[in-house]
């Protein structure tokens, strides 16, 4: 098998070496793997270089002082915001997904405005959405500076893209699945939930993690809505900082830097280790 490889290998360079165009693309793609690659490798180094060495007990201390500056209650706000946001987000998402991949008629001009402003808002600076989730929550509705405000506005901004990739990944699945279901018998409505949904799962939590990963490393948007109170929350309209932006807050002051070197190896590790439960998760409902 590796001879083959290695033939096969030696082929393709002797047609690029003909051919002067392929050979400049052929070294511009391995560059740019070689460049990524690289920049990826020295950011997680260098944070983690930075931030390990500075993980003392006193950083995991259950309360928050100017001693310690804890980072476990902004631990605590970080879980319960990216929990409650995917609560919001993901249902809608999915459903809407779901109407516009499989019940909107082909050719629908309404589908098409959606799909355009979905991709739109994904590309909208966060600081807009925690500007109007300011005027919305805080300035109109009165909730104040609160989890629940900074939960609501990361679910509609995580919206568009978890409508997006789950449309893409329903799309994906191929015809003869949803014929062979009618084939037998069943329905629109188990055809969708049984056959497709199930088959479209891996690219569906493939979104799931993106969301995930802006809703932790996000800041603007929640300094405007849920604040910066350093404390566990004792409820949901309380005020409560995440991780990024308890590292923001130590880095602003520019007395905690060591801090918050450690407070980035920390959420390197958590947004890492999201990942991998995600695609593990991911691999077992491909195999099912």
């Amino acid at each position: 098998m590796t001879s083959i490889n290695k033939q096969s290998f030696s082929q393709k360079m002797r047609a690029y070496k003909r051919d002067p165009l392929s050979m400049t693309l052929f070294i511009l793609v391995i560059l740019a793997a070689v460049i990524t690659a690289f920049v990826v490798v020295f950011l997680v180094g260098y944070i983690l270089i930075k931030g390990l060495p500075n993980l003392t007990p006193s950083l995991f201390a259950w309360t928050y002082n100017t001693e310690n500056v804890s980072l476990t209650p902004a631990m605590i706000n970080t879980v319960i915001i990216t929990l409650l946001s995917l609560a919001i987000a993901v249902p809608i998402g999915i459903f809407s997904a779901i109407y516009l991949a499989e019940y909107a008629k082909k050719g629908n001009k309404l589908v098409k405005v959606i799909r355009i402003m979905a991709e739109t808002l994904s590309g909208i600076p966060s600081i807009v959405y925690g500007l109007f989730g300011y005027l919305l929550f805080l300035a109109t509705f009165g909730w104040g500076y609160s989890i629940l405000a900074g939960a609501v506005t990361l679910s509609i901004m995580i919206l568009p893209l978890i409508m997006r990739t789950t449309e893409e990944a329903l799309l994906s699945v191929p015809d003869t699945y949803r014929e062979g279901s009618f084939g037998l018998g069943a329905g629109k409505l188990r055809t969708v939930f049984k056959i497709v949904l199930p088959s479209a799962m891996p690219g569906i939590l493939a979104g799931v993690i993106l969301a995930i990963g802006r809703i932790v490393g996000e800041t603007a948007a929640l300094i405007f809505t849920a604040g910066t109170v350093a404390d566990i929350p004792d409820n949901l309209l309380s005020s409560g900082r995440t991780l990024s932006v308890h590292m923001y807050e130590l880095s602003n002051e520019a007395l905690y830097m060591n801090q918050a070197y450690a407070t980035a190896a920390v959420l390197l590790v958590i947004v890492a280790g999201i990942n991998w439960l995600s695609a593990f998760v991911a691999k077992k409902i491909a195999k099912v």
